[in-house]
């Protein structure tokens, strides 16, 4: 008798915990976000107005009140499963893979779209900017919420760069990342190529609920010198098949390499592979820079592209890498003190830019001797550049270091650069875009 007296009163325990929102117990592999008592493993950015609080074990954005809300841990690849509940006319988002911001995480992050959009005055949106949308991006099947004052059940997958979101059951978003190529969409969506950050909850002024927020990890393997789906790895991790050396001065100028005859050039190009062949070597799966001779090309031209490039350089190094043939994203050394140049802003800035930006927006370099790596989003005229997963450079234009007066060549080689420090490469995928 007294064993059955438990067990009614645990199930009724977890029946109650359902009905307030107070956490009980998840399903296996997941970990709660929300305890149903305080904010505690969140942060609060931009707040407006009274911002969050908690209720009966929900999670309120306050009416005339929000801001960013983001967990204090942050997830590469997910499954996050939450309830929400809407009053007519309520505005929210869910933020993820988000920076710790307390701007717009719908372009340097990414967010699915919380609105009770049959409200009068949504009747003009476009159908990226519906409920469970990609927001501004990819468009949601309409049709899955739950009347207004019942509670919404949605999961949102994100693995790699395959985004999924299921409503109430009914899979509404199911998109590969990859198929975006609309350079505008690029350009102004920064974040959506991010591969981690936070969950946020974006609160716009509208009064909206949420309860039973968990989330599960899924594993984000990487190899060395295995490209990501989509990409092409430069290096193979073997050998520099596919790699050639920059032509000695003048006609390291793509100018001046221009001009020359297909004769001319594969000579130049012959003794520069030489060059090239004394100087980098492939060792353990890394390319090794000796300090001496010329920068190391890929073996064709590119025009629009994302790229990912692993790098490390000694005390005092200095490099970069050209996109198109022209300099450069920088790479130099934040930290040792004596430095010739003000290299304490950090690396990943277009150094050689004169009227438009060429410092980066934030230091997000490792120590020496640890590995960096870059994301180089190249559209037109202009490049984003993130930096260890930080975006140090948004949507920038790139000047044409060779002839100030035009703009950067359509196409051209991608280099990696050096001025006499032993340097180390491995991990470059690039990814051509339209």
């Amino acid at each position: 008798m007294r064993s059955l007296s438990k067990s009614f009163l645990f199930c009724a325990t977890l029946v109650c915990a359902f009905q307030s929102g107070l956490p009980a117990e998840v399903e296996p592999g997941f970990t709660s976000l929300f305890n149903g008592v305080n904010l505690d493993g969140w942060t609060l950015l931009g707040k407006r107005g009274e911002g969050y609080g908690v209720k009966d074990g929900v999670l309120f954005c306050a009416k005339g009140g929000g801001g960013n809300l983001c967990s204090e841990k942050g997830f590469p690849n997910f499954i996050l499963r939450y309830e929400f509940k809407l009053e007519p006319g309520a505005n929210n988002g869910i933020g993820i893979r988000a920076p710790l911001v307390a701007g717009s995480v719908a372009y340097v992050g990414m967010e699915i779209q919380v609105l009770e959009d049959k409200a009068p005055q949504y009747a003009k949106l476009h159908p990226e900017q519906y409920n469970g949308s990609i927001y501004d991006v990819v468009a949601a099947k309409r049709g899955a919420e739950k009347p207004i004052g019942e509670w919404n059940q949605e999961e949102i997958t994100a693995d790699g760069r395959s985004i999924k979101v299921v409503l109430n059951g009914q899979t509404i978003v199911s998109t590969n990342l990859n198929a975006i190529t609309n350079g505008a969409t690029l350009l102004k969506h920064p974040g959506l190529l991010r591969e981690q950050g936070h969950i946020a909850l974006l609160g716009h002024n509208d009064y909206v609920e949420f309860r039973n927020i968990r989330i599960k990890e899924l594993p984000a393997p990487q190899h060395d010198n295995t490209p990501p789906e989509g990409f092409t790895a430069l290096f193979n991790g073997k050998d520099l098949t596919g790699l050639k050396g920059l032509l000695a001065p003048p006609y390291d100028n793509p100018i001046k390499r221009a001009a020359l005859s297909a004769e001319e050039r594969a000579a130049k190009q012959k003794q520069a592979d030489e060059n090239m062949r004394a100087h980098w070597k492939a060792e353990n799966g890394e390319i090794v820079f000796d300090g001496k001779g010329r920068s190391l090309c890929a073996g064709k031209d590119y025009a629009n592209f994302e790229m990912y490039v692993d790098w490390k350089i000694p005390p005092h190094g200095d490099s970069g890498i050209y996109v198109r043939g022209s300099p450069q994203v920088q790479i130099w050394d934040p930290f040792t003190s004596g430095a010739k140049y003000n290299t304490k802003v950090g690396s990943g800035g277009l150094y050689n830019n004169k009227k438009n930006p060429a410092n980066p927006l934030k230091m997000a370099d490792r120590p020496i001797g640890q590995w960096n790596r870059f994301h180089i989003v190249m559209v037109g005229e202009q490049v984003h550049v993130f930096l260890n997963g930080e975006l140090v450079v948004n949507a920038t234009t790139l000047e044409n270091y060779w002839d100030y007066s035009q703009p950067i060549f359509s196409t051209g080689q991608i280099e990696l650069q050096n001025h006499g420090d032993r340097l180390w490469f491995k991990n470059i995928y690039l990814r051509q875009l339209p």
